[in-house]
């Protein structure tokens, strides 16, 4: 039940998520901007990345179990949905918007429906 296949989309989408986790850590400017425009309080900045982490060791971890690795690839969708929320609540339809958390909620959506349902 939900083994990931094909598995390869899977370890792309936590590499992804390790480099993003990486620049988060002290967060690049892009980055570090898009906090600011939705808000996203500067104290739970530091949170982000093991947030992101968190996911990497998700997906990894569920190529062998395969509940926690539908289960984290599921979270990533609803993360990225908030995330485009966010971005629309502030009325940011910019490139915020579109390249950061549009690009990543198709990204983990593909991943998710490729791997873990169809």
């Amino acid at each position: 039940m939900w083994t990931p296949d094909p598995i390869w989309p899977v370890i792309v989408l936590a590499v992804i998520c390790v480099v993003d986790g990486v620049l988060c850590l002290k967060p690049v400017p892009f980055i570090a901007d898009c906090f600011r425009t939705v808000g996203y309080p500067r104290r739970l900045w530091p949170l982000m990345p093991v947030i992101k982490f968190a996911a990497a060791a998700g997906l990894i971890v569920g190529s062998w179990l395969p509940v926690l690795g539908g289960l984290t690839s599921a979270c990533l969708v609803i993360y990225f949905i908030a995330a485009i929320g966010a971005h629309v609540r502030v009325r940011d339809f910019g490139r915020n918007l579109f390249l950061n958390a549009t690009a990543m909620f198709v990204v983990c959506l593909t991943v998710f429906l490729w791997s873990f349902v169809l």
